[in-house]
């Protein structure tokens, strides 16, 4: 066993000792004189981790928690038809209660069927109601106007039209095979229907028999009342072919006022001046107006 320096404890093996340690055991060293330890290095911070499409995709289907996370809905404001209870739903009323209990909104609403994702049907129809004014307004709407409302489109402007069309036509219907035409009102009730909302001047002949019963009414012109569009021999092509004894002619002003221009009165004063060489009278020239209509006939403009 080899010998060990006096004063120092046997050590172990693997055991080493610094001069400092050394001094400091033997009680000759000063605090002050012992060298600084080492500086130790900070330690160190793992990276972040780069999160790309594929990691994504590979954590997500490691991690079966993941994929029942659903995706958030979109927020609505309003609630859809299907949600609401069975005697507030529109179509579920007018099974009940009958058409006539229903708004407008909500006859619109069971022709349009569907909305969109930010409105139920209701809320399409009273935004489509809103959008043109109200009821007249979107009777009087092109299809291509109703088809630019966003849920709408070609085929339910389509449809919309068709409902109002089939209305326009049994308003002017009548349980009589020939409707009677007695005086300037009639003519009101049989045409203001199909005229009211239109654009553009449409101008009418209505057709008569004998005794005053309506064989068919024609469109002659579309556009501006003038000579020009309102020839003599395209008013009386269909009177002569259904032999007819009299017309009344009627044209509408898209501005709501019936009062008659000097140009309707020129136009007239023709037209009466072709019938007396026909032999088919003129019984009056009706200018029709929002609620209201004039005769030129009872104004003495013919």
């Amino acid at each position: 066993m080899e010998n060990q320096p006096v004063g120092a404890e046997p050590s172990n093996p693997g055991d080493s000792l610094t001069l400092s340690d050394y001094l400091h055991l033997c009680g000759l060293a000063d605090e002050n004189d012992l060298p600084a330890p080492p500086p130790t290095a900070p330690p160190r911070q793992p990276k972040p981790k780069q999160v790309t499409a594929a990691t994504a995709a590979a954590s997500a289907a490691s991690d079966p928690a993941l994929e029942q996370v659903p995706e958030t809905a979109p927020i609505r404001y309003t609630v859809r038809i299907r949600e609401l209870p069975a005697d507030e739903r529109p179509r579920e009323r007018l099974l009940h209660y009958g058409a006539d209990a229903l708004s407008t909104s909500e006859l619109l609403a069971i022709l349009l069927r569907t909305g969109t994702e930010q409105r139920s049907a209701t809320g399409l129809a009273e935004h489509l109601l809103t959008e043109f004014h109200g009821i007249r307004g979107v009777a009087g709407a092109t299809i291509h106007e109703l088809a630019q409302i966003h849920g709408i489109g070609p085929a339910k402007a389509a449809q919309i039209k068709a409902a109002i069309e089939f209305g326009r036509r049994l308003v002017a219907a009548s349980p009589e095979e020939r409707p009677k035409i007695r005086s300037p009102r009639d003519i009101y009730d049989l045409l203001a229907p199909a005229l009211r909302d239109e654009k553009r001047e449409h101008f009418v002949a209505v057709l008569m028999d004998t005794k005053g019963g309506v064989l068919r009414t024609r469109t002659v012109s579309v556009g501006d009342l003038s000579s020009s569009l309102v020839h003599p021999r395209e008013v009386f092509a269909e009177a002569i072919r259904y032999s007819a004894a009299s017309i009344i002619v009627v044209h509408n002003h898209p501005s709501g006022d019936p009062s008659p221009s000097p140009e309707d009165a020129a136009v007239t004063r023709r037209l009466v001046e072709a019938g007396e060489l026909l032999g088919i009278e003129v019984l009056d020239h009706i200018v029709l107006g929002d609620g209201r209509w004039v005769s030129l006939k009872e104004k003495g403009l013919m």
